[in-house]
């Protein structure tokens, strides 16, 4: 196993073209698909712009949510990147955890902590569930959503735009808290001081 870490840490650094991802942790393929039943279409939570997210528990009892990034998405290494560059060096309560990555071959997976009330749209657009969302619950949901903006604008040590947030990109935890995800279009301001990057139109219709 530890053999396998190091091949998959190797091919890592050399995928993201970054110097050193020891702060990532490395999940070994063979383990994810165990965690998933394979990737069976029961597992699976959603079908992204990237890829589908599917479900898994690990060994130890962890549930994760997997995104298995499209290989004939063109857009598919860069979010990658962002993910595991951006990301990995954010950390805060209303972010989606990135919790490491795996790569091998043409698989790539990112694995994240898993949130057991979906995403928002889930509840918005059911009938049944939207009952969920008094006054009191959107309103925490809304003040989540701001205070995470507020630390990707100014308060983090890298100035980011999400540039594709939506509600199904608003994820909730066990009591309701909203959690960000979805930064594979994000952009460090710094890094664009001529803008081209970030005046661009991109995201969801």
């Amino acid at each position: 196993m530890a053999d396998k870490i190091q091949t998959s840490r190797a091919t890592i650094r050399e995928y993201i073209g970054k110097d050193d991802p020891s702060e990532l942790l490395i999940y070994d393929f063979d383990s994810i698909l165990v965690a998933t039943n394979n990737f069976s279409l029961a597992n699976k939570l959603e079908k992204g712009g990237f890829g589908p997210v599917y479900k898994g528990k690990l060994l130890e009892g962890k549930e994760i949510a997997v995104k298995r990034l499209s290989s004939s998405s063109g857009q598919g290494k860069e979010e990658f990147k962002n993910e595991t560059l951006l990301i990995s060096n954010l950390q805060h309560k209303n972010f989606v955890r990135l919790m490491g990555c795996c790569v091998k071959g043409d698989e790539k997976l990112l694995i994240y902590e898993f949130m057991p009330n979906r995403s928002l749209d889930t509840f918005l657009f059911d009938p049944m569930r939207r009952a969920v969302l008094d006054w009191p619950c959107r309103f925490n949901i809304i003040q989540g959503i701001a205070i995470g903006l507020l630390y990707l604008h100014h308060d983090s040590c890298l100035e980011v735009i999400h540039r594709d947030l939506k509600i199904s990109d608003i994820l909730l935890d066990e009591k309701m808290n909203a959690k960000i995800s979805d930064f594979g279009l994000a952009r460090i301001v710094q890094e664009t001081p001529d803008l081209e990057n970030i005046e661009r139109v991109v995201g969801t219709l």
